[in-house]
C-alpha cells in the first residue's frame, strides 16, 4: 500500500512524533493534538481553544514548545493541542473534559493553559486524566494567568534586549498587540520599570493615547466591560492601526502570524518581544530585523509560562517559579542577542540552531529515536 506522502510534509529530523485528530460524535467535540518531540521527557505543551484553530497552527505551536522546553532546561518535549470550538461556548466543561477523557492514555503528553482555557479548564483536565498544569491553587497548582508569569518573563526579556539597541526603558513607549493574560501583566511589570503604555488592542479595537494610558485602569475595564475601547481616556482605532503607532517597544501577544509580509513594513517600533507564540512569520522577522527593529523570538521571550508549568508539575514553589523564570529568560535573551550581533545573524535563526542541537543531543541518548 503506498502511503500518502502528505501527510509527512512538514516530518524533519526532530519530528512530529506523533498528530492525532479527535472527534466524538455526541458532544461534537472536535481537536487535535501534536506531540512534536519528546527526547528531553514528556512534552508539555498548552491547549489552545478556538474555533479556526487549524493542524498546520498547532503543529507550528508544538515545534515551538519543543524548542522553548528545551532552551529553559526543562525535562520535557514539546507539543501541543487545538479544541476547534467557541471558547464561550455555553458547554465548554463538557467539550474540555470529552477532550480530556480521549487523551487519558496519551501519557507522553501533559496538557497545560494556552490561549481560550484557563485553571479551570486545566482542573477539568487534571480530574479526567489526573495529568495537567497550570491548576487552580486549590488543587496545588502555580496559576500562571493569576500572577501573570509569562507577562513577566517578556517583561524581564525586554529588560536585557534594550542594552543591544541604546533604549531606556524609563519613559520609553509601548504598544501591546492582544491586551489578555500575557499582556496585561506585561503592561504591569514593565510600567514598573518606567515604561508608558501609549496603545493596546483586543478583538474589538484598538485604545491610543500618546500621553500614556493607566495601566491599572486599563485592565479594570477590560476586566469588567471586555474592551480596552471602553477607557475612556483614549482615542478608539480599528485593530490594524495599532501596527502603525509609533512606538519603542511592540508585544504581539495574541494569535500567530499577526505580522506577515503585508504588514510588516507599517510596523513603527524599535524592538519587538514576541509575548504570544508564532506571532510574526519568518520572513516579516527578517524583514523587519533588515529595518533595524529587533524581534525576540517567541520561544525565548515568553518561556515564563511553561517554566512556571515545569516547576509545578514537579512540586516546586510559586518563588522558585518566578526564580527560574527570571534567570532562565535573562540568560537565554543574552546568549541569543550576543550572537547575533557578532554573526551578525537573524535572532530566530540563531536560537533555532542553538535549541535544535540541543534537542538533537537529547535524542541521541534515546535508543528508540
Amino acid at each position: 500500500m503506498q502511503i500518502d506522502e502528505q501527510i509527512f510534509e512538514f516530518t524533519d529530523e526532530l519530528g512530529p512524533e506523533k498528530i492525532i485528530h479527535l472527534y466524538e460524535p455526541r458532544t461534537r467535540m472536535k481537536a487535535i493534538v501534536v506531540v512534536d518531540n519528546t527526547a528531553a521527557g514528556p512534552a508539555i505543551g498548552g491547549i489552545r481553544m478556538a474555533p479556526d484553530v487549524t493542524v498546520n497552527e498547532v503543529r507550528r505551536l508544538a515545534r515551538a514548545m519543543t524548542y522553548k522546553n528545551i532552551m529553559a532546561g526543562l525535562p520535557h518535549g514539546g507539543g501541543k493541542s487545538g479544541i476547534i470550538a467557541d471558547p464561550k461556548t455555553v458547554n465548554k466543561e463538557q467539550i474540555i473534559r470529552t477532550f480530556a477523557r480521549a487523551i487519558k492514555n496519551l501519557l507522553e503528553y501533559i496538557p497545560g493553559p494556552d490561549m481560550g482555557t484557563d485553571e479551570s479548564s486545566m482542573a477539568y483536565v487534571y480530574d479526567e486524566t489526573s495529568r495537567a498544569v497550570g491548576l487552580p491553587r486549590e488543587l496545588g497548582g502555580i496559576p500562571l494567568d493569576e500572577i501573570g508569569v509569562t507577562g513577566y518573563g517578556v517583561a524581564e526579556c525586554a529588560d536585557v534586549a534594550k542594552d543591544y539597541i541604546n533604549l531606556d526603558l524609563n519613559g520609553a513607549r509601548l504598544v501591546i498587540e492582544g491586551f489578555g493574560n500575557v499582556g496585561k501583566p506585561a503592561a504591569r511589570f514593565l510600567a514598573g520599570k518606567g515604561v508608558i503604555l501609549v496603545g493596546a488592542s483586543d478583538s474589538r479595537g484598538t485604545i491610543y493615547n500618546s500621553k500614556g494610558l493607566d495601566v491599572e485602569e486599563l485592565i479594570r475595564v477590560k476586566e469588567s466591560t471586555g474592551s480596552v475601547t471602553n477607557y475612556k481616556d483614549g482615542e478608539v482605532l480599528k485593530i490594524t492601526d495599532l501596527l502603525m503607532i509609533n512606538t519603542d517597544i511592540l508585544i504581539p501577544a495574541a494569535r500567530p502570524d499577526v505580522i506577515s509580509d503585508a504588514n510588516s513594513d507599517v510596523v513603527d517600533a524599535k524592538l519587538i518581544i514576541e509575548g504570544a507564540n508564532i506571532p510574526i512569520t519568518e520572513s516579516a522577522e527578517r524583514a523587519l530585523h533588515d529595518r533595524g527593529i529587533l524581534v525576540v523570538p517567541d520561544f525565548v521571550a515568553n518561556a515564563g509560562g511553561v517554566i512556571t508549568a515545569s516547576v509545578e508539575y514537579h512540586a516546586g514553589t510559586e518563588a522558585s517559579a518566578l526564580d527560574k523564570t527570571k534567570n532562565t529568560i535573562r540568560r537565554n535573551t543574552k546568549e541569543i542577542l550576543d550572537k547575533v550581533y557578532s554573526d551578525k545573524t537573524y535572532p530566530r535563526e540563531t536560537a533555532v540552531g542553538i535549541a535544535r542541537q540541543r534537542v538533537l543531543r537529547a535524542m541521541k541518548y534515546r535508543e528508540w529515536m
